[in-house]
């Protein structure tokens, strides 16, 4: 039962927050939307089976920090732990909703939040939501992150 009442608030939770996102996304700069528009490309290949996908999207010059790491890592620590990761579970859905997007020329911050639902290699869903903050550079026509920060929002 605590379970589904965890999924009832974190959809309501998203859903609001999807609403207010939409509303002051009307008053976004085109610099802005064309951020977001690479934030959203690298989450959409995020679900793919293939590490890879999701992974060109990460700059060689990358350094970023989950809360669950003791540690910043590297790119190379990342495809690692993808690597693995998706050996695990099944990616199922995720939402994402801008919180803040500040650019200046090729770089850019991402501050949103996140909510994703995979499933165990058993078949258990596990839901998780979340917030970050993507450090963006722009090389060619195409949005990649050298750093970020992000982690679960623990309901306790």
């Amino acid at each position: 039962m605590e379970d589904i009442l965890k999924y009832i608030f974190g959809f309501t939770l998203f859903t609001a927050l999807i609403f207010v996102a939409s509303v002051s996304a009307q008053q976004w700069s085109d610099a802005q939307k064309d951020v977001w528009a690479g934030v959203e490309k690298y989450w959409e290949a995020g679900m793919s089976d293939n590490p890879t996908d999701f992974l060109s999207y990460f700059d060689d010059s990358y350094y970023g920090w989950s809360n669950e790491s003791g540690a910043p890592g590297t790119k190379s620590n990342l495809t690692k732990v993808m690597t693995y990761w998706m050996k695990k579970g099944q990616k199922k859905l995720y939402t994402i909703t801008p919180a803040r997007i500040w650019f200046d020329g090729n770089f850019a911050f991402v501050h949103c939040y996140y909510y994703m639902a995979n499933e165990g290699s058993e078949g258990k869903p596990m839901p998780e939501r979340g917030c970050g903050t993507d450090i963006l550079m722009k090389k060619g026509k195409k949005w990649v992150l050298v750093g970020d920060h992000c982690g679960e929002i623990d309901d306790d």
